[in-house]
């Protein structure tokens, strides 16, 4: 309950649930979509219209809903062109070799079959060990191209306001409190104090900035926490 009510002010959390959701609403009724690396299955309620399946490897320390198939990714066990969509997100950093995965992703997706990515740019590291890499708008390009899609879509997440809202929220939880963290001294006892307000500044920021992006993405500059696609694997 607690987690959900963050999410709340989450922007990334709150446009990939919207994102998600619009996804869903242009596979077809009946068919069959595979949430590839589904973990906790948060997102299936946007396909009660599907039959929906579910692959993860599950080593992480964290709750997982009941997987379809637990597996890698890069070796899913269903018979080729057996899905209609794809969702595969905020997965692609967590693989050693994401080429194969997409290889394997583009097998058991059909002619015509829609997948949604979403993965960062912008990110710390999470889910340790299993954190490999960080994904640029070229290098989503060229990874998905070279595994046989079509880009149909390729944009930021959320918009600067959100990638704003995480790193005052990351300053405000790690800028230490002691001066002995610091190395001790005139300096960090005058640094800390000065960090005192700059922490409730950031808080107070990040809280107002994280509620203008769940309004209004602005990207006029700066740069995504995440990208978000739509790739398509052409006709035969």
């Amino acid at each position: 309950m607690i987690r959900k009510k963050r999410e709340k002010f989450n922007p990334s959390r709150v446009w990939l649930d919207r994102e998600i959701a619009d996804f869903g609403k242009q596979l077809p009724p009946g068919g069959r979509v595979l949430d590839a690396g589904a973990g906790d299955q948060r997102y299936r309620c946007h396909f009660q219209h599907m039959d929906y399946e579910a692959a993860d490897f599950e080593k992480v320390d964290k709750p997982y809903a009941q997987s379809t198939y637990v597996c890698d990714l890069a070796d899913i066990p269903v018979e080729n062109e057996r899905f209609d969509g794809i969702i595969f997100s905020q997965v692609m950093e967590h693989l050693p070799y994401p080429a194969k995965t997409l290889s394997e992703l583009h097998r058991v997706l059909k002619p015509g079959g829609k997948l949604f990515y979403s993965a960062p740019l912008f990110y710390e590291e999470h889910e340790k060990p299993y954190d490999f890499y960080r994904y640029t708008q070229f290098s989503i390009n060229l990874l998905f191209k070279d595994a046989g899609f079509s880009i149909e879509r390729l944009d930021w997440l959320e918009g600067y306001m959100g990638t704003l809202n995480y790193q005052l929220r990351r300053m405000a939880r790690h800028l230490p409190f002691r001066p002995s963290q610091i190395g001790g001294g005139p300096m960090a006892w005058a640094t800390v104090t000065a960090f005192i307000p700059l922490k409730i500044s950031a808080i107070i920021a990040a809280y107002g900035a994280g509620r203008c992006d769940i309004r209004t993405r602005y990207k006029g500059s700066g740069f995504p926490i995440n990208y978000v696609a739509i790739v398509k694997k052409p006709q035969d």
